[in-house]
């Protein structure tokens, strides 16, 4: 006789049709054991030692699982695949040995992750032992569920009348939000610009230069995206190095408005194009590339989003 171990007992009914009568499948009906509420029960001193008290209503579950490993020869731990269902297959384990329950019994373990015919026996084909990885992530879990909660949880229900409960989960959140507060008070409004200028060559080549710039700083940057460069296949600002037009000066000039402060003359060599503005002075106008749309916007600062 083979014993299956599962979680629910309506997969244990199933289960039982799809093996057969040489295995008995019974139901752990989830956890089976915990750790008391009272102090004590991790211990950070002891390397984390730790008290598992079992279930009351699993208490006669596990008697018979007990009584139905006597004239069996394997036990199978077929609980859920996740860390959960790997801690109450570590749990059975551990109760029935301390039981004295388990002789010359062979243990296994396995997983399936949908109940039909065939997930289920080729599952039982494929045992495995029990993962320690898995079973101390669990163990790590419900420690830092005891000391965070059972300790916070008080304190919480003290302050915020109908609050529910405190673990590492709320604990952690609440710290996010504490923190992204506290930058958000911290922090000192800073001015910047953005000046675009979408400008056109006499060929009709069209390209967007974007001048950046903050605190009132000589703006040094310049970036430009484009939009057709097929004369030269190669990068937009080699392509414009090598741009035939002659050397020649700016013949436009901007109107006059107390708004707009003096603009730098530009010149051309070679088709190259220098640029030499202030971060909020608009663009100029390149001999060679004459601006069809430019756009600024407004000083604006920034805040980080709450």
């Amino acid at each position: 006789m083979n014993i299956v171990i599962v979680e629910s007992p309506a997969k244990a009914k199933t289960i039982n049709k799809y093996l057969g009568a040489s295995y008995e499948v019974l139901a752990s009906f989830g956890h089976v054991r915990d750790l008391p509420a009272k102090n004590g029960s991790v211990d950070p001193d002891a390397n984390f030692q730790m008290i598992w008290e079992v279930d009351p209503k699993a208490a006669g579950r596990l008697n018979d699982i007990a009584k139905a490993l006597k004239g069996a020869d394997r036990l199978i731990l077929a609980t859920d695949p996740d860390r959960e269902g790997e801690a109450i297959s570590w749990h059975v384990l551990e109760v029935m040995k301390e039981k004295r329950a388990l002789k010359d019994q062979k243990i296994e373990r396995v997983v399936f992750n949908a109940i039909t015919k065939q997930a289920v026996t080729d599952a039982m084909k494929a045992p495995r032992q029990i993962d320690g990885a898995l079973v101390d992530a669990y163990m790590a879990r419900r420690a830092l569920d005891y000391l965070v909660g059972f300790t916070l949880s008080p304190v919480l229900w003290r302050k915020l009348p109908g609050a529910r409960s405190a673990g590492r989960v709320q604990s952690v959140a609440l710290r996010l939000v504490c923190d992204r507060e506290l930058e958000i008070e911290k922090f000192v409004p800073r001015e910047y610009w953005s000046l675009v200028a979408t400008l056109t060559t006499p060929r009709g080549d069209s390209f967007e230069a974007r001048l950046v710039g903050a605190d009132g700083k000589k703006i040094q940057r310049l970036e430009r995206r484009t939009s057709r460069f097929r004369p030269w296949k190669q990068s937009p600002r080699a392509a414009i190095r090598r741009h035939p037009s002659p050397p020649r000066r700016c013949s436009r000039r901007p109107a006059a408005s107390s708004a707009l402060p003096r603009r730098t003359p530009c010149g051309s060599r070679s088709g190259s194009m220098r640029v030499s503005i202030s971060a909020a002075r608009p663009p100029v106008s390149s001999p060679i590339c004459e601006p069809t749309a430019c756009r600024s916007t407004a000083p604006r600062s920034h805040r980080p989003a709450r």
